[in-house]
Formats: C-alpha cells, sequence, structure tokens
C-alpha cells in the first residue's frame, strides 16, 4: 500500500502543470536561489563607476589629504569605452526578412520586412540596443524588454534598456537565449498610488502595510469587519522570510514589483510536415487531421516549456496568467558579453582595466606630489617658529624661512632642504608603464580611438584598427546574436497583430525602386477544387530574421559614396550617366528623389519601371506595324482575286450568252420555253436594260464545211500524216456546256 501511495506521489509530480499558477514556496524557492548566486552585482557596479569616470573613491581621498598628496585622474577607460560604442553605432546592421525555403513567400517577407523595419524606428530598438551594448561591455550583460505598448496612442510595441540589477535570471541555464532558463524576474520599485491603480483588486494590500492595518486590528484578534483576502495576505506575510523593508518602503511610499517569468515543462503533440514546418497539433483543425489522415504529416510527442507571468508584491502574489506574447521567450533579451567558466558570472572589458587605471592614478598623484615635495634636515630649534607653522611655510613656493642665529652659531647645528627627483623619474616611468598596459589588456589601441598612436604609416594604422576589430569580435559577434533575437520577437507580434485579416501594405518606394503593393492573407478559392484558402498566408510562410551584411550608418555611406566616386571616374561617360543615380542614393540630400528625377529627366535616361513601360510600348507598336502590313498584303490579294473572279464571270457569262443565242438562231421554238423555265425559277427581266456589251462580229465568214446542215461542225478531217495517229472521228465521252468543241454538239 505505501509502494502504490508513493507511486502516485511519483505520478502527482510529473503531471502536466502548464495552468498551475506559481505558488509561494515556489516563488520562495526562486528568490532564494537568486541570493545564493555568485556574487557579481558589486563588482559590476564598481566597474560601472569607473567607466563613467569615478575611479577616486571616499577612503582613498581620505588618506591622500592625510599624507598630502593630491587626487589625480588621468581617465583611460571611458574612451575606450566610447571607441568600442562609436565602431557599433558606425557598423550598425539593418534587420532583414526572408523566407526560409518558402519560394513563394517573397512578398509575405518583404511586406514583414517594411513592417519591421518600421518598428525598427518607432519602437526605438536601436537606442535599447546601444544602451544594453554599453552596458555588455562594461559589465558584462546588457538587459532589452521587447513589449507591447502600455496604451493605444503610443505606437504598437516598444524596446527599452533595463537595468541589470533589476533582472535576476537563471545562471543554470545552457542557452544565450535563455530558452532553457526555468525563471526569470526582474524587481522594480513603483509609487503605491501607481501600483494600485494598475491591480485594482489588491489596492488594500498595496494601500496598507504590515505595520499599519495588521497592528491597527490587532485588538479585534483579525476575525470580523475583514475581507477574505486581507486574512490570506496576513497569513502570507507571517510566512514571508524576507525583510519588510525588502518590498515596501513607507519614507518614500514605493513597493517594490517583482514580475516573474517561468516555464511549465509538459508534454505536446507536435505535427512535422515532410518539408520541416512543425507545428503543435490541433485537433480541431480540419487542415491537422488531413494532413495526418493522408499521411503527409507525422505526430511526434516532444517536452516543450510553456511560458507564463506572474505579479507578486513582497510575499502577495497580484497577477499569475499564461504569457501574453505569441512567442514562447521570455521578453527579455540578454547582450552577453564575457561569462566566467566555472559560474557563469558576466564580465566585461573594464575588469582587467581596473589596476593599471588605479595604478596610472596613483602614479600621477605621487609625481606630483614628489615634484612639490620636500624634505629637510634640521636640528631643533634651528627656526625661529612653530614646527606646525615651518610645515606650512616650506611647502610653499615663495618660503621664507627665519633661522635662529643664536642656535645655528652653536656647533652641530644644521639646516638642510632636499628634493628627491630620482624618484620621479621612476614614477614617470611607471606612469607610462601603466598607460600601455590599459592599451594591452583592453586590445583598443589610440588609433581605434581616433587617437595618435606608434603607427609611423597608413598601413600600419589599419592594421592596429583591424587588431583592435579582431579583439572585440566575440563581443560584436554576441551582440549580433542578441540584435537578431530582437528582431525575431518584434516580427512575432507584428504577424500576430496581423493575425488573419486580409491587410493591405503598401511599401513605400526609395530613390531607385518604385513603390509597390502586397497584399496579406487575402481569401482565395481554388478555380479547380473549389477548396478556399488564402494567399500570401502570413501565418503558413516560413520566415526568418537576418541582418543586412551593409551597414546602414552615414559614415559607412559616405565610405561607400568615396569609393563608388573613384570608380566612376574610369567609366565612359555613358555609364557614368547609369550609375549617376546609385551616387545620389549614397548622399545625404534632403530631396535624392527629384534630384535622380531630374538627373534622368536631363539624361533621357527613364528609370526601370520606365524603361520596362517604354520597352512594352515599342514591342506593341512593332507588333501593330506588323499586323496593319499583313493586313494590308492580304487587302491587295483579295482585291487582285476579285479583279480575277470578275473577269473570270463576265467571260463565262459572255459565253454562256453566245451559245443560248446559237440554240436560240438554230431552234427558234426553244426560247419561249426557256423564257417559261427562267420566270418559273424567279428570274425577272433587268429594268432599266443594261449596256449592249457590242462584241465585234467578222462581216467575211468562210463558208462552213456542212453548210446544208445549218451551221454544223464538219466532220473530223483524217490525218495523213505518217508520223501521228490519226485524230479519232468522235470523243471517248460525251462534253456538256461550255466544254463541248462545236454548238451542234448540245442538240
Amino acid at each position: 500500500m505505501d509502494t502504490t501511495d508513493n507511486i502516485n506521489s511519483v505520478v502527482d509530480e510529473v503531471r502536466d502543470g502548464a495552468d498551475e499558477p506559481l505558488t509561494l514556496q515556489e516563488f520562495q524557492s526562486i528568490v532564494r536561489e537568486a541570493i545564493n548566486q555568485p556574487p557579481w552585482r558589486a563588482q559590476a557596479d564598481r566597474e560601472a563607476d569607473y567607466a563613467d569616470g569615478n575611479q577616486l573613491d571616499s577612503d582613498l581621498l581620505r588618506r591622500q589629504k592625510a599624507l598630502g598628496i593630491p587626487p589625480a585622474k588621468e581617465n583611460k577607460i571611458t574612451p575606450a569605452i566610447r571607441a568600442v560604442c562609436g565602431y557599433e553605432a558606425k557598423t550598425r546592421t539593418d534587420w532583414r526578412v526572408t523566407s526560409d525555403g518558402d519560394p513563394g513567400g517573397q512578398d509575405v517577407a518583404d511586406a514583414l520586412n517594411y513592417r519591421l523595419n518600421q518598428a525598427e524606428r518607432h519602437a526605438k530598438a536601436d537606442r535599447a540596443l546601444s544602451e544594453a551594448f554599453k552596458s555588455m561591455i562594461v559589465t558584462g550583460v546588457g538587459w532589452v524588454e521587447v513589449a507591447i505598448a502600455q496604451n493605444s496612442i503610443q505606437f504598437p510595441y516598444k524596446c527599452r534598456h533595463v537595468h541589470r540589477n533589476e533582472v535576476f535570471w537563471d545562471m543554470h541555464a545552457q542557452e544565450p537565449d535563455l530558452s532553457d532558463a526555468r525563471w526569470l524576474y526582474r524587481r522594480r520599485w513603483v509609487e503605491r498610488q501607481r501600483a494600485a491603480q494598475l491591480f485594482p483588486e489588491h489596492a488594500p494590500i498595496i494601500l496598507r502595510s504590515l505595520e499599519k492595518w495588521i497592528a491597527g486590528h490587532a485588538g479585534e484578534m483579525l476575525e470580523g469587519d475583514l475581507s477574505t483576502g486581507l486574512l490570506n495576505a496576513t497569513n502570507a506575510e507571517r510566512a514571508w522570510t524576507a525583510t519588510e523593508d525588502s518590498w515596501y518602503n513607507d519614507e518614500n511610499e514605493t513597493i517594490a514589483i517583482t514580475e516573474v517569468w517561468y516555464r511549465r515543462w509538459v508534454r505536446t503533440t507536435i505535427l512535422r510536415m515532410p518539408d520541416g514546418r512543425a507545428v503543435e497539433y490541433d485537433q480541431a483543425n480540419e487542415l491537422h487531421q488531413v494532413a495526418v489522415a493522408t499521411g503527409r504529416g507525422r505526430l511526434v510527442e516532444e517536452l516543450m516549456g510553456r511560458v507564463r507571468q506572474a505579479f507578486w508584491m513582497g510575499p502577495h502574489q497580484l497577477v499569475d496568467r499564461p504569457s501574453p506574447y505569441p512567442h514562447c521567450h521570455f521578453p527579455y533579451v540578454p547582450v552577453w558579453g564575457y561569462r566566467e567558466d566555472m559560474t557563469g558570472v558576466p564580465y566585461g572589458l573594464v575588469r582587467d582595466m581596473i589596476f593599471p587605471q588605479d595604478n596610472l592614478n596613483s602614479s600621477i598623484s605621487k609625481l606630483r606630489w614628489g615634484m612639490s615635495a620636500t624634505r629637510t634636515e634640521r636640528t631643533k630649534g634651528a627656526v625661529a617658529m612653530s614646527d606646525e607653522q615651518f610645515r606650512r611655510q616650506v611647502s610653499r613656493v615663495d618660503a621664507d624661512i627665519v633661522l635662529d642665529d643664536q642656535h645655528m652659531a652653536k656647533q652641530g647645528a644644521r639646516f638642510e632642504v632636499k628634493r628627491d627627483f630620482q624618484l620621479n623619474d621612476q614614477q614617470f616611468q611607471l606612469m607610462q608603464d601603466s598607460r600601455q598596459s590599459i592599451e594591452g589588456v583592453s586590445g583598443i589601441t589610440p588609433a581605434f580611438q581616433g587617437q595618435k598612436g606608434t603607427a609611423r604609416s597608413g598601413l600600419q594604422e589599419q592594421t592596429q584598427l583591424e587588431q583592435s576589430e579582431i579583439s572585440i569580435a566575440d563581443l560584436m559577434d554576441g551582440f549580433k546574436d542578441a540584435r537578431t533575437q530582437v528582431g525575431e520577437l518584434l516580427m512575432a507580434l507584428i504577424i500576430a497583430d496581423m493575425g488573419k485579416e486580409e491587410t493591405t501594405i503598401v511599401i513605400e518606394g526609395d530613390v531607385l525602386n518604385p513603390p509597390r503593393t502586397v497584399v496579406i492573407n487575402a481569401p482565395e478559392v481554388d478555380p479547380h477544387t473549389g477548396v478556399a484558402y488564402r494567399s500570401n498566408d502570413i501565418k503558413r510562410t516560413r520566415l526568418k530574421v537576418a541582418l543586412e551584411d551593409v551597414p546602414s550608418s552615414s559614415g559607412f555611406r559616405a565610405q561607400q559614396l568615396n569609393s563608388l566616386s573613384e570608380s566612376i571616374k574610369s567609366l565612359p561617360a555613358q555609364m557614368q550617366q547609369v550609375m549617376m543615380p546609385f551616387m545620389i542614393d549614397l548622399m545625404d540630400l534632403p530631396r535624392k528623389k527629384q534630384v535622380v528625377e531630374a538627373i534622368q529627366q536631363a539624361s533621357g535616361q527613364a528609370d526601370p519601371e520606365q524603361m520596362r513601360e517604354q520597352v512594352k510600348q515599342e514591342l506593341m507598336y512593332e507588333l501593330k506595324e506588323r499586323e496593319l502590313a499583313l493586313r494590308e498584303r492580304e487587302v491587295t490579294a483579295r482585291e487582285g482575286l476579285i479583279a480575277a473572279q470578275r473577269v473570270q464571270t463576265g467571260v463565262q457569262a459572255s459565253y454562256s450568252a453566245m451559245q443560248a443565242g446559237a440554240q436560240i438562231a438554230q431552234m427558234p421554238m426553244i426560247a419561249p420555253i426557256a423564257d417559261e423555265v427562267m420566270r418559273g425559277a424567279g428570274y425577272q427581266r433587268p429594268d432599266p436594260m443594261g449596256d449592249d456589251p457590242d462584241f465585234p462580229v467578222p462581216t467575211d465568214l468562210p463558208p462552213s464545211p456542212g453548210g446544208d446542215q445549218g451551221g454544223a461542225a464538219a466532220d473530223v478531217p483524217q490525218n495523213t500524216s505518217p508520223a501521228f495517229p490519226p485524230v479519232p472521228q468522235q470523243a471517248e465521252q460525251g462534253m456538256n456546256g461550255i466544254e463541248t468543241q462545236a454548238i451542234t454538239d448540245n442538240i
């Protein structure tokens, strides 16, 4: 029985807890784990002070004052940090959305790329990343929050830099993007009134501290006239192990709100497609069911983390809910610098620069003190003043020391002032070594900082610049990953807002490319299958965020402009006109588009769209000319055909008329019969009558061989030539109409 209970308890521990809120015990465990993490924040604060120029603490100044050493500081850390931050601003790159192996998703990628770059500007992502980059360079870690705006008046998305001391995270996580972290929380002090407005259901707990409302109801034993929520709050505060000052402050009326992000690991069914696409399986989705039924999809169970959000005020849980964001990451993106191998503690460039900076500052102080310091040797009573007056007088530039003549007249009396300049030379060399040591440990050369260094030629200076860039290459690589993750979180928010509704995005053009319109999630129907679908479906397109290889800073554009200008100088004049719009695009002119249009109009060069339209018009004109030429030749041929048909018809009609006249002349009795036949066929005499054809008639006709036959055809004469066969006397078959040789053949 005990074994069964143990098994059931183990099963309860591994059950699906995706919807379970964070308990007080779990929250206490998270806080204790954060407190017991390796200490590094005090050291990070000291490193940040050195980067800000606060390099002389109060204890050091007090000791120097007691020894008479003047305070001195030559800040070599701040210029190095500023140089690295300036390098980040100069080489800053933009986001580019590309279709991840989906050939039909380029339009969707272009539309999202326009929206993402718009969000980059309005959400202040570049500024937040730059501030986090500086924190990473100095202390080893920086944080960027990618969140939804607090109200509708603002831009929908917001990117903020979060101070490192507000964020605590699971240091056991191995992934740089904290995708395997169990928890992360941010602790911030908020005014009580504002917190009460943010969480109105907990206003009584927020506006009353423990000592006030518990002590006020002590006489009533907290058993009446109190809400259940206040009673639960009392028990929670009594069980809270942390001190009261750690979560509320009565003096400035502020409370500490802890925003906790944590993961619940659950077993999830994933639908995998042959093209590599994977989504969470939804039984209510018909497309998922069809994919499984047809074998195109495969179901796999995997362990996934469900992100949840909770707000705590000390031991009081204010809100606990699933993550409001569509992605599976925490909304806080870390920007990592260097991290210790054993502990995972972050650190930056300043850690190794502190000692040589202190050494440099102390060397300058001692050198200044040594140059003005004096050592006196005198016998007692040699000066005619007190010891305190003598010490103040001897350190002055216009010192006036009065000696006691009676004492100096004694044997052995002595008064001597000495200065040790040899020690100052050693200190000066130590100071120079400290300066070189700062450059050595940081890898930031004077050439990288824009100062004159040890280079004696342009090649040497370029080599030193490349060496400095190589020394911070790993830092820039980590920052690039963080910047990409910020872009992916922003893209997830944009896709979630667009949803499945039809959206028309007008992509603004630039100097070289005209504007164009892309329709997202357009409902359409397949004409072959009749299945309704959405073209440019933003939910189904596989996308990824990358960084442009070409920086977008003005300095880099100026460098490109200079390189392109030098290259164009050697080109012919025609090619220079072609490349001129590209040069204008790299210039920082207020009206670049109008300048390019004026140049194109002056040179007769059109933009690509106009050139395509012109080519299309020329092709249409050429096709039209060909069509007209073919039609002209066709009309000419038809006219010739009609003329030939007219002649043929006239000849046939004339020949038929002559045969008809010959028949009537030989047999007049057939004329009335022919008239009746024609009239029965619908013939009508033309009115008015036509013109007389006036065929010529020969006057002298030879006598007919068969005159007694009334014009009948004569007999065929015999052929008497031995070289030809005899002419047949009659045809093998009869002839009809105009084919007959004689008129009598038709009788």
